[in-house]
């Protein structure tokens, strides 16, 4: 018998039968397909969210929809991990991002380089891999000449740079000469220049303790700043995230105070009247764009009196392109009221002025013009620039000054601005000896895990008045300082402690490069975050991306936030060493406050413990 003919030209109900029956067997097939995947994907997907759908369901930046407490006994079995092309991923400095957001960025007032952050749907909520043949940093004070190859495998900026020093791959090594562009002889023959040329004692740049904190603008590997700590100075070491894009990379593998930032469009997150001292060594930025706006910022955060060094070719060079550079610089710099104070060889160092005199006898109409009088200098969070000049207080313009003391003296004499925070001298010494002697039991519960040279990188993410920063000062450590974007003023008091941080708002991730800090200390932070809205578990996340291997964090929080936290470090691998303890009570504390101490573990992207 012949078959019956396919098609809409079959006979009989056979066909239509074979048609419904074709279409429920595939729409069965998509069904299983689709529970299939949503089985897998809840299991890889990179979000702890769609992981784990039993908690709550939030992203930084966003209302939390009401807390589902993880139930008793349950832990997270994993986290997702990266894939490993994010092993140095920044998340708000990822210009892959930007071209995925369509962001229209004006690439010539350096926009690109500034914090854009992930929308809720596009951060990744996965554990950040290191890098293949990742090692444990060298200790400090070793690094600050040598880290391993494999943890910032981009040996061409040695070879970019070779002429001048900055850096030599060495095997498995990278050396640090100590070199630079303008100091080819070495970093630290350049600072007792520097010193020589200010007429400062033995050769010194710290002059007796009077120049403590410093601003190196554009500071590729960051050595002018390493060599200055043996001065007894600070600087924060500030580059973007360009063209060299691992050079803050490479200043925080060695242990050396830096970050990521860049002179664009938005202030510096540092309140006014910050450093005695901002230095620009060839780093390459166009000081008279827009009315001089870039400089106007660097004299923001200058103190009185403060100097800007620059060493550049249009400080020495004849040619008629970099003569008139330097006659029109030189012309801002006068109307700004700064004086050259020394001019040697390839550098220029100017003096801001110690009080108005010098602004209130500028003729009428003097480019750039004074600041409004409702303009607040110490504004720094996600604040344009502005091409002005902040006058100053009566105060400070009375005393001539800042009233500081020299260091270490004014490490913990209370500062003149406490006043403006309504804080008393009293309580600014009680909160001393508070941090004082809760850092000696932080290190009394660690004494039988760490070495003496186990950290060097440290963060505070909470540092209220820096009393936990203060109480580490007899270690061979540097403190980052995190202010809360709604608690800035206190940043200021910090600076004139003669410590450094930064302004942040920690729902957002932190401009860092992976693996930089060896210790992550807490206090309260997450029930704050809690408060905001904002995702604990987010956070959690990032402080394991910032976090080295075998690195700690100390969460000094409410009882039932480290309960919560307890049940994801399995799953964040922090699980290596943990301590619990209630902490003595003091004039600080809660009655529910507790300490969890914890390790993070090494780890490659195959989730083997190394």
């Amino acid at each position: 018998m012949t078959p019956p003919p396919h098609g809409r030209g079959a006979g009989g109900g056979g066909g239509v039968l074979g048609r419904r029956a074709y279409a429920s067997l595939l729409a069965a097939a998509v069904v299983a397909l689709a529970l299939l995947c949503l089985f897998y994907g809840a299991a890889f997907a990179p979000s702890i969210r769609s992981a784990h759908p039993r908690l709550p369901v939030r992203r930084l930046g966003f209302r939390a929809r009401e807390t589902v407490a993880l139930p008793a006994g349950l832990a997270l079995s994993s986290i997702p991990v990266c894939d490993a092309r994010h092993s140095e991923l920044i998340p708000c400095l990822d210009r892959a991002l930007h071209y995925q957001l369509r962001l229209r960025l004006n690439l010539s007032l350096m926009e690109h380089y500034e914090r854009h952050c992930p929308p809720a749907p596009r951060r990744l909520n996965c554990l950040v891999p290191p890098p293949y043949g990742y090692q444990v940093p060298i200790r400090w004070p070793r690094s600050r000449d040598e880290v391993w190859k494999a943890n910032i495998p981009h040996p061409h900026l040695a070879a970019e740079k070779s002429d001048q020093r900055w850096m030599i791959v060495n095997g498995d090594k990278i050396n640090f000469p100590g070199g630079g562009t303008h100091f080819h002889t070495g970093a630290d023959k350049y600072i007792v220049h520097l010193a020589q040329m200010l007429n400062f004692p033995n050769g010194k740049l710290n002059n007796r303790g009077n120049v403590r904190n410093v601003l190196d603008v554009g500071c590729g590997v960051a050595s002018f700043g390493a060599y200055l700590l043996s001065h007894d100075m600070l600087a924060m070491s500030l580059a973007p995230n360009d063209v060299h894009e691992n050079q803050i990379q490479f200043a925080l593998e060695r242990g050396i105070p830096a970050t990521l930032g860049v002179l664009g469009t938005r202030r510096l997150p540092y309140p006014s009247r910050s450093f005695e001292m901002a230095h620009c060594s060839r780093c390459r930025i166009d000081w008279l764009q827009r009315n001089g706006i870039l400089l106007l910022e660097v004299d923001r955060v200058l103190r009185p009196g403060g100097y800007f060094v620059y060493s550049s070719p249009e400080a020495y060079a004849l040619d008629p392109y970099n003569r008139k550079i330097w006659r029109l610089m030189s012309d801002l710099a006068q109307r700004m009221c700064w004086r050259v104070a020394s001019k040697k060889n390839q550098t220029v160092i100017w003096a801001k002025p110690l009080t108005n005199g010098c602004y209130m006898r500028r003729e009428p109409g003097t480019l750039p013009p004074m600041c409004e009088r409702d303009d607040d200098p110490d504004a720094a969070w996600n604040v344009p620039m502005k091409a002005c000049l902040t006058p100053y207080s009566k105060r400070v313009n009375k005393v001539k000054g800042s009233e500081l003391l020299p260091w270490p003296l004014r490490l913990t004499a209370p500062p003149p601005r406490l006043e403006e925070l309504g804080i008393s001298s009293n309580n600014f010494s009680e909160d001393n000896e508070i941090w004082h002697s809760r850092v000696t039991q932080y290190w009394k519960h660690m004494k039988s895990e760490i070495q003496k040279d186990s950290f060097r990188n440290v963060m505070d993410m909470s540092a209220n008045l820096g009393g936990f920063a203060a109480s580490l000062m007899n270690k061979d450590v540097w403190v980052m300082n995190i202010v809360p974007f709604t608690e800035s003023g206190k940043l200021k008091v910090i600076y004139d402690r003669g410590l450094m941080g930064t302004i942040h708002n920690w729902c957002e991730s932190f401009s860092t490069y992976p693996r930089t800090y060896d210790l992550l200390h807490t206090w309260l932070l997450l029930s704050e975050i809690e408060k905001q809205g904002c995702s604990l578990e987010d956070l959690l996340i990032e402080m394991d991306r910032i976090l080295r291997p075998h690195g700690y964090a100390i969460i000094r929080d409410k009882a039932t936030v480290l309960n919560y936290i307890k049940k994801l470090l399995p799953a964040l691998r922090w699980d290596d060493w943990t301590f619990e303890v209630k902490p003595k009570k003091d004039a600080l504390s809660s009655d529910d406050e507790r300490v969890l101490i914890v390790r993070k573990k090494l780890w490659n992207q195959t989730l083997q413990d190394v």
